[in-house]
């Protein structure tokens, strides 16, 4: 089968970096925050992605609590030559106590957090580790230098960080190089426009959106988001997804469906083909990284890939981030955009 599907192209990722498919894949969801998982689907979803070309494997230690990247190793093992295994440290769940949550950036956890990673995830060497979440308590030196020494270890290849401001990645930048610069950016959500994105074009980072299809709803599957999300789905808890946020943000998407079908692609193609654009229009590398439990959504995914939007069309996109009610997190704080000044 994988020689009936056309491979995306590859891009480097950032400067220095490695070389990976221009489309990445947000791994959370084969095993967490969005209930129930079909386990033999998620594997198949998998195998796809490298049949597709999709190279570039997001995890995050803090998913399942660790669970997603032991659910990701015998994949992992079967095409460690063909993939670039990303994951994260910062945030901190523990499995015997639901209720706790701790934002770590010290060395110390950096260094334990790391060891647990490679042996959840079964490889020697991590490729790309982002830190997940800033603690401004924690001097941001210390941190990226704790990272470097992984570095200079051989346990880690490129360095990452996580919604973070220009200011902060250049602070990093001048540390250790960094490679990637991952935070939310899509047609819902535009604030790392205000700083990070100018900073990672100045300095030859890249940029890897997460949630770049809006956790789902630039997909258009939602007539009533709030009414229509399973038990253990946490976007429950967004406020883009409640009540009457839900009803204004899902009228939002009329022009989106209206250059879909022009296209004779999905919503969600034509969300993802807006933000591939970005590197153009930016000057910088974006590889985005959406996610997904089924094949057919991965393969539809990779095709966005092959679209190129007008201007015309991205000026019709260009009034929904400004309008979109509620904010993506019902607790901001730990984002990029609580710190920018």
């Amino acid at each position: 089968m994988g020689n009936t599907i056309e491979q995306i192209h590859k891009v480097e990722l950032g400067t220095g970096g490695p070389l990976v498919g221009v489309q990445g894949f947000g791994a959370m969801g084969i095993s967490a925050a969005y209930g129930q998982t079909d386990d033999a689907a998620a594997r198949d979803t998998l195998e796809a992605t490298v049949e597709a070309g999709v190279t570039l494997i997001d995890t995050a230690d803090m998913y399942g609590v660790g669970a997603n990247e032991e659910f990701l190793a015998p994949f992992v093992a079967a095409h460690r030559d063909t993939l670039t295994v990303a994951t994260k440290f910062g945030i901190e769940y523990r499995a015997d106590d639901p209720a706790y949550r701790a934002i770590r950036n010290d060395p110390a956890y950096i260094r334990q957090a790391a060891e647990a990673s490679l042996r959840r995830l079964d490889v020697e060497v991590i490729d790309l580790y982002y830190m997940h979440r800033r603690d401004p308590a924690v001097p941001l030196a210390e941190s990226v230098g704790a990272m470097a020494e992984l570095v200079r270890e051989g346990k880690v290849r490129h360095l990452g960080l996580s919604e973070v401001t220009g200011a902060e990645l250049r602070e990093a930048h001048a540390v250790h190089p960094i490679t990637a610069v991952q935070s939310e950016w899509s047609l819902f959500s535009r604030d790392v426009e205000h700083s990070v994105v100018g900073a990672a074009a100045d300095l030859g980072v890249a940029f890897v959106p997460y949630s770049p299809l809006g956790r789902g709803f630039l997909t258009g599957a939602f007539s009533d988001a709030s009414k229509e999300l399973s038990g253990g789905d946490f976007r429950q808890q967004m406020p883009r997804f409640s009540g009457d946020n839900a009803k204004a943000n899902t009228a939002l998407l009329a022009p989106l469906h209206r250059i879909a079908a022009e296209h004779g692609a999905s919503a969600a193609q034509i969300a993802l083909a807006w933000v591939q654009q970005r590197a153009q229009v930016h000057g910088l590398t974006v590889v985005p990284i959406p996610g997904t439990r089924k094949r057919g959504r991965l393969l539809e995914n990779a095709g966005a890939t092959r679209i190129t939007l007008s201007a015309q069309e991205l000026a019709a996109l260009e009034p929904i981030a400004g309008r979109v009610a509620g904010e993506r997190y019902a607790d901001m704080s730990l984002t990029s955009a609580a710190r920018e000044s």
